[in-house]
Protein backbone atom coordinates (compact mmCIF):
# COMPACT_ATOMS: atom_id res chain seq x y z
CA UNK A 1 0.00 0.00 0.00
CA UNK A 2 1.23 3.18 -1.08
CA UNK A 3 1.97 5.97 1.98
CA UNK A 4 -0.86 8.01 2.03
CA UNK A 5 -0.57 12.00 1.79
CA UNK A 6 -0.19 13.79 4.98
CA UNK A 7 -2.89 17.04 5.56
CA UNK A 8 -3.72 19.31 7.93
CA UNK A 9 -6.92 20.22 10.19
CA UNK A 10 -7.83 22.76 13.17
CA UNK A 11 -8.11 21.50 16.18
CA UNK A 12 -9.26 24.16 18.29
CA UNK A 13 -5.42 25.65 18.74
CA UNK A 14 -3.38 23.05 17.13
CA UNK A 15 -2.92 21.76 14.10
CA UNK A 16 -3.48 17.58 13.92
CA UNK A 17 -2.13 15.65 11.16
CA UNK A 18 -3.93 13.26 9.29
CA UNK A 19 -4.06 10.64 6.23
CA UNK A 20 -6.79 8.47 4.25
CA UNK A 21 -6.09 5.55 2.50
CA UNK A 22 -8.53 3.57 0.38
CA UNK A 23 -11.18 3.86 -1.44
CA UNK A 24 -15.19 5.47 0.17
CA UNK A 25 -17.24 3.80 -2.76
CA UNK A 26 -19.12 1.11 -1.22
CA UNK A 27 -17.04 0.73 2.28
CA UNK A 28 -17.20 1.88 5.40
CA UNK A 29 -14.78 4.69 6.90
CA UNK A 30 -12.78 3.30 9.39
CA UNK A 31 -11.12 5.49 12.32
CA UNK A 32 -7.95 3.86 13.72
CA UNK A 33 -7.05 4.79 17.47
CA UNK A 34 -3.94 3.52 18.81
CA UNK A 35 -0.87 3.86 20.46
CA UNK A 36 -0.79 7.10 23.57
CA UNK A 37 2.27 8.13 21.00
CA UNK A 38 2.51 7.89 17.42
CA UNK A 39 4.00 9.60 13.98
CA UNK A 40 2.03 9.17 10.72
CA UNK A 41 6.14 9.96 9.43
CA UNK A 42 7.02 6.37 11.40
CA UNK A 43 7.58 3.30 8.68
CA UNK A 44 5.08 0.61 9.61
CA UNK A 45 6.41 -3.13 10.23
CA UNK A 46 5.02 -5.72 8.21
CA UNK A 47 2.21 -6.86 10.96
CA UNK A 48 0.98 -3.46 10.85
CA UNK A 49 0.66 -3.16 7.76
CA UNK A 50 -1.07 -6.05 7.32
CA UNK A 51 -3.57 -5.19 9.50
CA UNK A 52 -3.80 -1.22 7.70
CA UNK A 53 -4.47 -2.69 4.71
CA UNK A 54 -7.04 -5.10 5.72
CA UNK A 55 -8.85 -2.20 7.34
CA UNK A 56 -8.40 0.18 4.19
CA UNK A 57 -10.00 -2.77 2.21
CA UNK A 58 -12.86 -2.06 3.76
CA UNK A 59 -13.23 1.33 2.66
CA UNK A 60 -11.15 3.92 4.06
CA UNK A 61 -8.83 4.03 6.59
CA UNK A 62 -8.54 7.41 8.48
CA UNK A 63 -5.62 7.89 10.67
CA UNK A 64 -3.82 10.55 13.00
CA UNK A 65 -1.39 12.20 15.21
CA UNK A 66 -3.23 13.54 18.44
CA UNK A 67 -1.67 16.50 19.75
CA UNK A 68 1.45 16.45 21.48
CA UNK A 69 2.84 13.73 19.52
CA UNK A 70 3.88 12.82 15.94
CA UNK A 71 3.41 15.23 12.76
CA UNK A 72 0.72 17.38 15.01
CA UNK A 73 1.67 20.08 17.35
CA UNK A 74 3.47 19.82 20.32
CA UNK A 75 1.83 20.34 23.47
CA UNK A 76 2.14 24.08 24.33
CA UNK A 77 1.38 24.31 28.35
CA UNK A 78 2.37 21.74 31.17
CA UNK A 79 -1.11 20.20 31.18
CA UNK A 80 -2.14 17.08 30.25
CA UNK A 81 -4.66 17.25 27.22
CA UNK A 82 -7.55 15.38 28.70
CA UNK A 83 -9.48 12.65 26.77
CA UNK A 84 -12.58 14.91 25.73
CA UNK A 85 -9.83 17.04 23.76
CA UNK A 86 -8.31 14.06 22.13
CA UNK A 87 -11.67 13.69 21.39
CA UNK A 88 -12.19 16.27 19.65
CA UNK A 89 -9.07 15.76 17.51
CA UNK A 90 -10.92 12.67 16.57
CA UNK A 91 -14.00 14.81 15.39
CA UNK A 92 -12.29 17.50 13.33
CA UNK A 93 -10.75 14.69 11.67
CA UNK A 94 -13.71 13.04 10.98
CA UNK A 95 -14.92 16.42 9.54
CA UNK A 96 -12.18 17.37 7.54
CA UNK A 97 -11.77 13.60 5.69
CA UNK A 98 -15.81 14.30 5.13
CA UNK A 99 -16.78 11.09 6.80
CA UNK A 100 -20.23 11.39 8.63
CA UNK A 101 -19.70 8.20 10.50
CA UNK A 102 -17.37 5.83 10.81
CA UNK A 103 -15.74 2.50 12.19
CA UNK A 104 -13.96 3.11 15.33
CA UNK A 105 -10.64 0.27 15.79
CA UNK A 106 -8.97 0.97 18.64
CA UNK A 107 -5.42 -0.68 20.25
CA UNK A 108 -3.69 -0.83 23.12
CA UNK A 109 -4.31 2.87 24.95
CA UNK A 110 -6.56 4.19 22.24
CA UNK A 111 -9.50 2.05 23.49
CA UNK A 112 -10.58 4.44 26.25
CA UNK A 113 -10.68 7.13 23.85
CA UNK A 114 -13.13 5.13 21.47
CA UNK A 115 -15.52 4.53 23.95
CA UNK A 116 -16.00 7.65 25.31
CA UNK A 117 -16.54 9.01 21.30
CA UNK A 118 -18.83 6.21 20.87
CA UNK A 119 -20.87 7.47 23.92
CA UNK A 120 -20.40 10.94 22.87
CA UNK A 121 -21.37 11.25 19.36
CA UNK A 122 -23.61 7.74 18.78
CA UNK A 123 -24.86 9.37 15.95
CA UNK A 124 -21.30 9.44 14.15
CA UNK A 125 -20.04 5.63 15.05
CA UNK A 126 -20.82 3.22 13.10
CA UNK A 127 -19.47 0.63 15.19
CA UNK A 128 -16.27 -0.08 17.67
CA UNK A 129 -13.72 -3.27 17.67
CA UNK A 130 -11.42 -2.76 20.52
CA UNK A 131 -8.49 -5.04 20.04
CA UNK A 132 -6.47 -5.82 23.61
CA UNK A 133 -7.25 -2.92 25.21
CA UNK A 134 -9.16 -1.90 28.58
CA UNK A 135 -11.19 1.22 30.22
CA UNK A 136 -8.65 2.01 33.07
CA UNK A 137 -4.74 1.32 33.21
CA UNK A 138 -4.47 2.00 36.98
CA UNK A 139 -5.11 -0.38 39.56
CA UNK A 140 -8.01 0.23 42.04
CA UNK A 141 -9.66 -2.14 44.56
CA UNK A 142 -12.63 -2.49 42.25
CA UNK A 143 -10.32 -3.21 39.20
CA UNK A 144 -7.43 -5.83 40.10
CA UNK A 145 -5.91 -5.75 36.64
CA UNK A 146 -4.39 -2.52 36.49
CA UNK A 147 -0.86 -0.75 37.14
CA UNK A 148 -0.47 0.15 40.87
CA UNK A 149 0.90 3.52 41.47
CA UNK A 150 4.69 2.50 42.21
CA UNK A 151 4.96 0.69 38.84
CA UNK A 152 3.89 3.71 37.16
CA UNK A 153 6.18 5.58 38.76
CA UNK A 154 9.29 3.21 38.26
CA UNK A 155 8.28 3.33 34.23
CA UNK A 156 8.10 7.00 34.62
CA UNK A 157 11.81 7.49 36.10
CA UNK A 158 13.10 5.10 33.37
CA UNK A 159 11.64 6.88 30.62
CA UNK A 160 13.02 10.09 32.53
CA UNK A 161 16.52 8.71 31.83
CA UNK A 162 16.05 6.25 28.96
CA UNK A 163 13.04 8.00 26.48
CA UNK A 164 14.89 8.29 22.71
CA UNK A 165 18.05 6.35 23.75
CA UNK A 166 19.33 3.43 22.29
CA UNK A 167 19.25 1.25 25.71
CA UNK A 168 16.14 2.16 26.35
CA UNK A 169 14.71 0.80 22.72
CA UNK A 170 16.37 -2.37 23.03
CA UNK A 171 15.25 -2.77 26.32
CA UNK A 172 11.26 -2.15 25.35
CA UNK A 173 11.48 -3.47 22.22
CA UNK A 174 7.89 -5.06 21.29
CA UNK A 175 9.55 -8.41 20.04
CA UNK A 176 8.55 -10.87 18.69
CA UNK A 177 7.02 -9.64 15.66
CA UNK A 178 6.30 -10.99 12.28
CA UNK A 179 8.92 -10.17 9.80
CA UNK A 180 10.91 -8.76 12.09
CA UNK A 181 14.48 -9.63 13.83
CA UNK A 182 14.45 -8.50 17.33
CA UNK A 183 17.38 -5.78 15.77
CA UNK A 184 15.06 -4.37 13.23
CA UNK A 185 12.21 -4.36 16.30
CA UNK A 186 14.96 -2.18 18.18
CA UNK A 187 15.60 0.18 15.39
CA UNK A 188 11.94 0.47 14.97
CA UNK A 189 11.23 0.88 18.52
CA UNK A 190 14.40 3.65 18.63
CA UNK A 191 12.85 4.99 15.55
CA UNK A 192 9.04 5.65 16.93
CA UNK A 193 10.63 7.57 19.80
CA UNK A 194 12.27 9.69 17.92
CA UNK A 195 8.99 10.32 15.26
CA UNK A 196 6.51 10.09 17.90
CA UNK A 197 6.92 12.06 21.06
CA UNK A 198 9.73 13.96 22.68
CA UNK A 199 10.45 12.35 26.51
CA UNK A 200 8.31 15.49 28.58
CA UNK A 201 5.66 14.76 26.44
CA UNK A 202 5.44 10.97 26.53
CA UNK A 203 5.68 11.04 29.97
CA UNK A 204 2.93 13.87 30.65
CA UNK A 205 0.86 11.02 28.36
CA UNK A 206 1.44 8.79 29.99
CA UNK A 207 -0.03 9.76 33.27
CA UNK A 208 -2.76 11.36 31.45
CA UNK A 209 -3.73 7.94 30.44
CA UNK A 210 -2.63 6.38 33.90
CA UNK A 211 -5.20 8.66 35.31
CA UNK A 212 -8.22 7.68 32.52
CA UNK A 213 -11.20 5.76 33.10
CA UNK A 214 -13.76 5.51 31.56
CA UNK A 215 -16.18 2.88 33.20
CA UNK A 216 -18.96 5.21 34.20
CA UNK A 217 -19.67 5.86 30.83
CA UNK A 218 -19.42 2.26 29.36
CA UNK A 219 -22.65 1.55 29.83
CA UNK A 220 -24.05 4.81 27.68
CA UNK A 221 -22.76 3.49 24.29
CA UNK A 222 -25.68 2.31 21.89
CA UNK A 223 -23.45 1.59 19.30
CA UNK A 224 -22.56 -1.99 18.37
CA UNK A 225 -19.56 -3.12 19.86
CA UNK A 226 -16.45 -5.86 19.59
CA UNK A 227 -14.17 -7.08 22.41
CA UNK A 228 -11.55 -8.39 21.27
CA UNK A 229 -8.23 -10.06 24.00
CA UNK A 230 -5.71 -12.44 24.91
CA UNK A 231 -7.32 -15.40 26.37
CA UNK A 232 -6.06 -17.08 29.56
CA UNK A 233 -5.98 -15.84 33.22
CA UNK A 234 -6.24 -12.39 33.65
CA UNK A 235 -6.62 -10.60 30.24
CA UNK A 236 -9.79 -12.87 29.40
CA UNK A 237 -11.09 -11.54 33.34
CA UNK A 238 -10.23 -8.26 32.34
CA UNK A 239 -12.11 -8.52 28.92
CA UNK A 240 -15.19 -10.25 30.40
CA UNK A 241 -15.60 -7.09 32.79
CA UNK A 242 -14.72 -4.96 30.27
CA UNK A 243 -17.50 -6.25 27.73
CA UNK A 244 -20.02 -6.47 30.54
CA UNK A 245 -19.86 -2.70 31.13
CA UNK A 246 -21.19 -2.49 27.56
CA UNK A 247 -25.08 -3.22 26.93
CA UNK A 248 -24.68 -5.55 23.95
CA UNK A 249 -21.37 -6.26 23.53
CA UNK A 250 -19.77 -9.06 22.04
CA UNK A 251 -16.77 -10.59 22.72
CA UNK A 252 -13.63 -12.67 21.68
CA UNK A 253 -11.09 -14.85 22.48
CA UNK A 254 -8.16 -14.12 20.29
CA UNK A 255 -5.33 -16.33 20.13
CA UNK A 256 -1.37 -15.58 21.47
CA UNK A 257 -0.11 -14.38 24.22
CA UNK A 258 1.60 -11.29 23.73
CA UNK A 259 0.23 -7.75 24.69
CA UNK A 260 -0.09 -6.01 21.30
CA UNK A 261 -2.03 -6.89 18.39
CA UNK A 262 0.91 -6.03 16.07
CA UNK A 263 3.17 -9.08 18.34
CA UNK A 264 1.36 -11.66 16.75
CA UNK A 265 -1.57 -13.19 14.68
CA UNK A 266 -2.31 -9.83 13.21
CA UNK A 267 -4.87 -11.53 10.40
CA UNK A 268 -6.99 -13.50 13.36
CA UNK A 269 -7.71 -9.65 14.42
CA UNK A 270 -8.04 -8.32 10.74
CA UNK A 271 -10.43 -11.16 10.40
CA UNK A 272 -12.57 -10.13 13.30
CA UNK A 273 -13.25 -6.60 12.39
CA UNK A 274 -13.65 -7.91 8.82
CA UNK A 275 -16.56 -10.41 10.27
CA UNK A 276 -18.19 -7.21 12.07
CA UNK A 277 -18.42 -4.91 9.27
CA UNK A 278 -20.41 -7.69 7.44
CA UNK A 279 -22.71 -8.20 10.27
CA UNK A 280 -23.16 -5.13 10.48
CA UNK A 281 -24.02 -4.18 7.19
CA UNK A 282 -26.19 -7.06 7.38
CA UNK A 283 -27.86 -5.93 10.61
CA UNK A 284 -28.29 -2.75 9.19
CA UNK A 285 -30.12 -4.21 5.72
CA UNK A 286 -32.54 -5.69 8.38
CA UNK A 287 -33.11 -2.48 9.90
CA UNK A 288 -33.40 -1.00 6.56
CA UNK A 289 -36.58 -3.20 5.72
CA UNK A 290 -40.37 -1.74 6.17
CA UNK A 291 -43.50 -4.14 5.33
CA UNK A 292 -45.39 -1.49 2.62
CA UNK A 293 -48.13 -1.93 0.29
CA UNK A 294 -47.00 -0.82 -3.14
CA UNK A 295 -49.32 0.51 -5.45
CA UNK A 296 -48.70 0.54 -9.43
CA UNK A 297 -50.75 2.05 -12.03
CA UNK A 298 -50.64 3.04 -15.65
CA UNK A 299 -53.22 5.00 -18.40
CA UNK A 300 -54.51 2.33 -20.79
CA UNK A 301 -53.88 2.88 -24.17
CA UNK A 302 -51.91 6.10 -23.67
CA UNK A 303 -49.90 6.23 -27.41
CA UNK A 304 -52.78 5.86 -29.03
CA UNK A 305 -54.95 8.62 -26.90
CA UNK A 306 -51.74 10.89 -27.54
CA UNK A 307 -51.68 10.21 -31.38
CA UNK A 308 -55.23 10.81 -31.06
CA UNK A 309 -55.18 14.44 -29.08
CA UNK A 310 -52.18 15.71 -30.06
CA UNK A 311 -49.06 16.77 -27.76
CA UNK A 312 -50.33 19.77 -26.62
CA UNK A 313 -54.11 18.25 -25.63
CA UNK A 314 -52.65 15.25 -24.39
CA UNK A 315 -49.56 17.00 -22.14
CA UNK A 316 -52.48 18.83 -20.33
CA UNK A 317 -54.35 15.55 -19.36
CA UNK A 318 -51.67 13.98 -18.04
CA UNK A 319 -51.07 17.01 -15.95
CA UNK A 320 -55.26 16.34 -14.95
CA UNK A 321 -54.45 13.19 -14.20
CA UNK A 322 -51.50 13.33 -12.12
CA UNK A 323 -52.93 16.13 -9.74
CA UNK A 324 -56.03 13.36 -9.48
CA UNK A 325 -53.78 10.85 -8.38
CA UNK A 326 -51.93 12.80 -6.20
CA UNK A 327 -54.87 13.83 -4.38
CA UNK A 328 -56.25 10.55 -4.01
CA UNK A 329 -53.10 9.62 -2.37
CA UNK A 330 -53.00 12.06 -0.16
CA UNK A 331 -56.47 11.66 0.76
CA UNK A 332 -55.35 7.52 1.58
CA UNK A 333 -52.33 8.63 3.00
CA UNK A 334 -50.37 6.89 0.34
CA UNK A 335 -46.39 8.35 -0.61
CA UNK A 336 -45.60 9.00 -4.12
CA UNK A 337 -42.41 7.16 -4.82
CA UNK A 338 -42.25 7.58 -8.55
CA UNK A 339 -43.97 8.75 -11.72
CA UNK A 340 -42.54 7.13 -15.04
CA UNK A 341 -44.29 8.88 -18.10
CA UNK A 342 -48.18 7.96 -17.13
CA UNK A 343 -47.67 5.70 -14.72
CA UNK A 344 -47.27 6.20 -10.60
CA UNK A 345 -45.70 4.40 -8.15
CA UNK A 346 -46.73 4.73 -4.67
CA UNK A 347 -46.57 2.90 -1.18
CA UNK A 348 -49.05 2.88 1.89
CA UNK A 349 -48.30 1.69 5.26
CA UNK A 350 -52.18 -0.72 5.02
CA UNK A 351 -53.18 -2.65 2.20
CA UNK A 352 -57.19 -1.32 2.50
CA UNK A 353 -56.15 2.30 2.27
CA UNK A 354 -53.79 1.24 -0.78
CA UNK A 355 -56.98 -0.79 -2.31
CA UNK A 356 -59.46 1.90 -1.86
CA UNK A 357 -56.78 4.94 -3.37
CA UNK A 358 -56.63 2.32 -6.58
CA UNK A 359 -60.12 2.31 -6.17
CA UNK A 360 -60.81 6.15 -6.04
CA UNK A 361 -58.13 6.66 -8.93
CA UNK A 362 -59.99 4.22 -11.36
CA UNK A 363 -63.04 6.08 -11.29
CA UNK A 364 -61.75 9.05 -11.20
CA UNK A 365 -59.54 9.08 -14.14
CA UNK A 366 -63.36 7.86 -15.95
CA UNK A 367 -64.17 11.54 -15.94
CA UNK A 368 -61.44 13.00 -17.66
CA UNK A 369 -62.09 10.17 -20.84
CA UNK A 370 -59.14 7.63 -19.50
CA UNK A 371 -58.78 4.39 -17.96
CA UNK A 372 -55.86 3.37 -15.85
CA UNK A 373 -55.06 -0.16 -14.74
CA UNK A 374 -53.56 -1.07 -11.25
CA UNK A 375 -52.07 -3.56 -9.25
CA UNK A 376 -50.92 -3.91 -4.95
CA UNK A 377 -49.00 -6.43 -2.98
CA UNK A 378 -47.63 -6.05 0.28
CA UNK A 379 -44.40 -7.77 1.54
CA UNK A 380 -40.98 -6.36 2.77
CA UNK A 381 -38.76 -3.49 0.77
CA UNK A 382 -35.86 -2.64 1.03
CA UNK A 383 -34.96 1.45 2.03
CA UNK A 384 -32.44 2.93 0.13
CA UNK A 385 -32.04 7.11 0.09
CA UNK A 386 -35.62 7.30 1.20
CA UNK A 387 -36.85 4.70 -1.55
CA UNK A 388 -38.28 1.45 -1.40
CA UNK A 389 -36.92 -1.90 -3.50
CA UNK A 390 -36.95 -5.15 -3.65
CA UNK A 391 -38.77 -8.69 -4.88
CA UNK A 392 -41.82 -7.29 -3.29
CA UNK A 393 -41.66 -4.02 -5.28
CA UNK A 394 -41.30 -6.17 -8.42
CA UNK A 395 -44.19 -8.48 -7.76
CA UNK A 396 -46.40 -5.32 -7.13
CA UNK A 397 -45.16 -4.25 -10.78
CA UNK A 398 -45.84 -7.36 -12.22
CA UNK A 399 -49.58 -8.01 -10.77
CA UNK A 400 -50.55 -4.00 -12.22
CA UNK A 401 -50.04 -5.46 -15.74
CA UNK A 402 -51.89 -8.49 -15.51
CA UNK A 403 -54.91 -6.12 -14.91
CA UNK A 404 -57.13 -5.19 -17.72
CA UNK A 405 -58.65 -1.71 -17.87
CA UNK A 406 -60.68 0.25 -15.34
CA UNK A 407 -59.47 -3.19 -13.09
CA UNK A 408 -57.72 -3.34 -9.58
CA UNK A 409 -55.70 -6.48 -8.95
CA UNK A 410 -54.08 -7.78 -6.10
CA UNK A 411 -52.04 -10.72 -4.87
CA UNK A 412 -53.21 -12.79 -2.17
CA UNK A 413 -50.81 -11.60 0.35
CA UNK A 414 -53.10 -8.19 0.27
CA UNK A 415 -56.62 -10.28 -0.27
CA UNK A 416 -55.42 -12.27 3.12
CA UNK A 417 -54.16 -9.38 4.87
CA UNK A 418 -57.84 -7.14 4.02
CA UNK A 419 -60.12 -9.87 5.17
CA UNK A 420 -63.21 -8.97 7.43
CA UNK A 421 -62.88 -4.91 6.10
CA UNK A 422 -65.73 -5.48 3.20
CA UNK A 423 -63.77 -5.50 0.46
CA UNK A 424 -64.61 -7.87 -2.24
CA UNK A 425 -62.39 -9.87 -4.09
CA UNK A 426 -62.64 -12.32 -6.87
CA UNK A 427 -60.18 -14.98 -8.09
CA UNK A 428 -58.05 -14.29 -11.63
CA UNK A 429 -56.16 -17.38 -11.33
CA UNK A 430 -52.64 -18.37 -10.75
CA UNK A 431 -49.77 -16.30 -13.01
CA UNK A 432 -46.38 -16.65 -13.76
CA UNK A 433 -44.75 -13.22 -12.69
CA UNK A 434 -42.05 -12.64 -14.78
CA UNK A 435 -38.75 -12.68 -13.19
CA UNK A 436 -40.40 -13.59 -9.97
CA UNK A 437 -40.03 -17.23 -8.50
CA UNK A 438 -42.83 -19.55 -8.30
CA UNK A 439 -46.73 -18.79 -9.37
CA UNK A 440 -49.43 -16.35 -8.00
CA UNK A 441 -52.81 -16.31 -7.20
CA UNK A 442 -54.32 -12.88 -8.29
CA UNK A 443 -57.97 -11.12 -6.81
CA UNK A 444 -59.82 -8.72 -8.97
CA UNK A 445 -61.80 -5.94 -6.88
CA UNK A 446 -64.93 -6.52 -7.27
Amino acid sequence: MAAAEIQYTKSGEYHIAYCVEGDASGGVDVLYLGAYVFSLALRHPPSVLVMRERLAALGRLISFDGRGMGLSDRLREHRLPPLEERMDDARAVLDAAGAEQALLVAGADGGPLACLFAATYPDRTQGVVLMNTAPRIAWAPDYPWGMRRDELERMVAEMERGWGTRAYAERDAPWPMPGMTREEAREWNLEWMHLSASRGDAIALTRMFYESDVRDVLGTIRVPTLVLSRGGGTKEEEARAFAALIPGARRRTMPGTQPTVMQEHVEAYAEAAEEFVRELRDEEAELGAVLATVLFTDIVGSTARQAQLGDRRWGELVQEHHALVRGCLARYRGRELDTAGDGFFAAFDGPARGIRCAQAIVEGVRELGLEVRAGLHTGECRVVDEKIGGLAVAIGARVSALAQPSEVLVSQTVRDLVAGSGLELRERGEHELKGVPGSWRVYAVA
